[in-house]
């Protein structure tokens, strides 16, 4: 097993799911929410970043609303998401804060991921709160979506979540040990796989239907997962939920589960993207000692380097970076609007309060965000 992927992973989503989270629709299972965030806790003082993305806000809706079935109404589901939310944060709330972590709330539509302005908004948020050592806790805003706009499954959710905030690893916590080659329960002769390429046909022949009445998805979610993350970099371990001290015990590169490698290294991956765009939206055209900085010291472009803004482009636009002979020398994502880089241009980033009317990244194009031409 290729166990140094976890045991070398800096950042982390843990997925869980309602059944866990619930006790199989119980109600809130105190104890083992306790024990992931004790877990948790000892991943941050090891020096990881942690992401929790947890079901179980419908769930416990429903059995505080004391509904021993669940609803097909949208307008229900709703409902008792948004009752059984707050008891789901506050919980994680008060479990972290024994554990003498901050924690916060964060609920997510896939409108949120679709629109670029509020993707790079939620990436900003998140990564704040990690910076700050504060654990968020993510959950689908069930309270106001609809089944044209879900993620479907926080299986798929986790996925996004490692995309979004660049994790090296997705750890899907579930009822079952991990992937089989068929579903035990029904052949005897079904062997359990320790390890396998994230995104291979062949484990979304073996992954059967959801296998709970409380939570939505299967392990066919988890693989399609494990496949998305991958596409970002990131390894996907399924394992059991109430294994005694998973979390830890993989991070210390113990075999636990099944862990699905991605193919393409983290840093690859999305650089590989950017330099495949045919088409840029816009440039912005830098000085000789910008330009060097860039090629030769690897350094973020800063906008008191750059002298024109070509084209019309949003942020989080992918942008050519131009050296005074008009030669492309690399690209990035823009952290800034064009009509903002215009503003920006040979200033420093003191005046980019009184330019904007708002201070955000001291950069137009963050190093960890550019490709060098060579």
């Amino acid at each position: 097993m290729a166990s140094g992927v976890l045991a070398d992973a800096r950042r982390i989503v843990v997925k869980v799911g309602s059944s866990l989270v619930t006790n199989e629709g119980r109600g809130l299972d105190e104890a083992a929410i306790g024990e992931w965030c004790r877990q948790l806790a000892a991943l941050v003082r090891d020096g990881r970043e942690v992401v929790m993305v947890s079901s179980g806000a419908i769930a416990e809706g429903m059995k505080r609303l004391g509904w021993s079935t669940r609803p097909k109404e949208v307008h229900e589901l709703q409902a008792a998401a948004a009752v059984g939310q707050m008891g789901l944060a506050q919980m994680y709330e008060t479990k972290l804060r024994e554990q003498g972590l901050g924690s916060a709330q964060v609920l997510l539509t896939h409108a949120d991921l679709a629109d670029r302005e509020r993707y790079l908004n939620a990436r900003s948020t998140l990564l704040t709160l990690l910076r700050l050592q504060v654990v968020p806790v993510i959950n689908e805003n069930d309270t106001v979506v609809n089944d044209e706009i879900k993620f479907g499954d926080n299986d798929t959710l986790g996925a996004l979540v490692a995309n979004l905030v660049e994790a090296d690893a997705l750890v899907i916590l579930t009822d079952q040990k991990g992937l089989y080659t068929a579903d035990p329960r029904r052949d005897p002769a079904a062997q359990f796989v320790h390890e396998a390429k994230a995104g291979d046909p062949a484990l979304e022949a073996m992954a059967g239907g959801a296998g709970s009445s409380i939570g939505k998805g299967g392990m066919i979610t988890k693989i399609l997962a494990a496949k998305r993350a991958a596409g970002s970099g990131a390894s996907t371990v399924i394992a059991w939920g109430r294994e005694p001290d998973a979390l830890v015990r993989l991070t210390q590169g113990e075999p636990i589960g099944t862990l699905l490698v991605a193919q393409t290294a983290k840093n690859q991956a999305r650089k590989q993207w950017m330099a495949d765009h045919l088409q840029m939206r816009g440039a912005v055209c830098v000085d000789a000692g910008a330009a060097a900085k860039l090629r030769d010291e690897g350094k973020s472009l800063l906008p008191i380097g750059m002298v024109a803004v070509e084209g019309e482009f949003s942020r989080g636009d992918v942008i050519a970076i131009k050296d005074p002979a008009g030669q492309e020398i690399a690209r990035g994502l823009a952290n800034y609007a064009s009509a903002e880089a215009r503003l920006m241009c040979r200033k420093a980033s003191s005046e980019f309060e009184k330019l904007l009317g708002y201070a955000a990244e001291p950069e137009m194009v963050h190093r960890d965000n550019l490709v060098v031409q060579r």
